[in-house]
């Protein structure tokens, strides 16, 4: 299991969205099932939203996690506030601002730490919160 911590440079509103979305995107391009944890049901609608419109050159099969399997094979992306389904276990791209009660149910967890200050306060004490869980840990500037 993996868990990377991306720290953005970017610091304009929704550019940690819009990120998640190019994460998502280059997984389920790879074959990989992806899961995208918000925070509340807000998120998810955004996320849901920017999905399909955050690029002009490709569509991403998504689905919003009602408790049931996705309604297609193809669907490699799934989200809402929920733990992921078994399905898509193998990115959670981890929005909720939690650490998730399981870690080491998913091959590889990403958390997107935003530019302000208040925001990478936060993702710091889940650095911490993993870090004492015993969890192998990686930083990456984007």
């Amino acid at each position: 299991m993996s868990i990377e911590f991306h720290v953005l440079s970017e610091d304009r509103p929704g550019a940690e969205l819009r990120y998640a979305c190019a994460l998502a995107e280059q997984a389920a391009l790879q074959g990989r099932r992806v899961y995208l944890q918000t925070t509340d049901p807000g998120e998810t609608q955004r996320m849901d939203d920017l999905l399909w419109t955050y690029s002009d050159r490709s569509f991403l099969p998504h689905e919003v996690h009602a408790g049931a399997p996705p309604a297609h094979e193809r669907v490699m992306v799934m989200l809402g506030e929920a733990p992921a389904p078994a399905t898509h276990r193998e990115l959670l791209i981890n929005l909720s601002g939690a650490v998730p009660e399981r870690p080491e149910a998913y091959e590889r967890i990403v958390e997107i730490v935003p530019a302000d200050q208040q925001r990478k306060h936060a993702a710091r004490d889940r650095y911490r919160q993993y870090r004492e869980r015993g969890c192998t840990l990686e930083s990456v500037n984007v």
